[in-house]
């Protein structure tokens, strides 16, 4: 018969097993310009320069390989529509939207941290 593992083993292969998928997650959303990108698109759809205009400070490059990342992970959708100029419209993925309870949790959790810190001076 097996020996059960110890506590120390079991604590080990808990905290491995939250870090791969931890780990996984942040590289999907790195950087300061991701999570704000989601946001804004979650909205719905919005063109280039309507994210740019929404999100302070962030330069077209950035925008552009951030848009990029995070349409490589899946997580919005990027559509050339048939015109003259060309229309590019970029649009929250099913994926993507399944980010919404982690973003209202930070945004709580940002609310109550601006409040504390700001607060204790």
């Amino acid at each position: 018969m097996a020996k059960a593992p110890k506590q120390e083993e079991r604590t080990l292969t808990s905290c491995m097993g939250m870090i791969r998928p931890v780990s996984d997650a942040l590289d999907a959303l790195n950087g300061k310009w991701k999570l704000p990108i989601i946001i804004s698109v979650s909205f719905g759809p919005k063109r280039f320069t309507q994210i740019s205009h929404e999100i302070p400070g962030i330069t077209d490059r950035m925008l552009s390989k951030e848009l990029k990342e995070l349409e490589m992970n899946q997580l919005i959708k990027r559509t050339v529509y048939d015109a003259f100029p060309p229309v590019v419209e970029y649009s929250i993925t099913p994926h993507g939207r399944s980010l919404d309870k982690v973003i209202g949790e930070l945004t709580k959790w940002g609310q109550l941290h601006r409040k504390k810190i700001l607060g204790s001076k």
